[in-house]
């Protein structure tokens, strides 16, 4: 397994794995509507099928509801 490198600040590396392209686009979109976000990448995810989705984003810049949970759930 490859070792990743840490996002920088603000930032978050997301992994979605999926049974079918279709459900991994669905949840990105999710994503999409709440932080504003890299192109996505998308992969086979294994031998056995499913896709494998890799997408960053970028929490300085959340969109409701998002903001609201972000700015509630921080540490003190």
């Amino acid at each position: 397994m490859q070792a990743m490198q840490t996002p920088s600040d603000g930032y978050a590396e997301v992994r979605v794995v999926a049974a079918s392209p279709e459900v991994a686009r669905r949840v990105a979109e999710i994503l999409r509507r709440c932080f504003d976000t890299t192109e996505q990448r998308s992969y086979p995810a294994g031998p056995d099928g499913g896709t494998l989705l890799d997408l960053t984003v970028d929490t300085a810049r959340a969109a409701e509801p998002a903001r609201s949970w972000l700015e509630t759930s921080r540490s003190t």
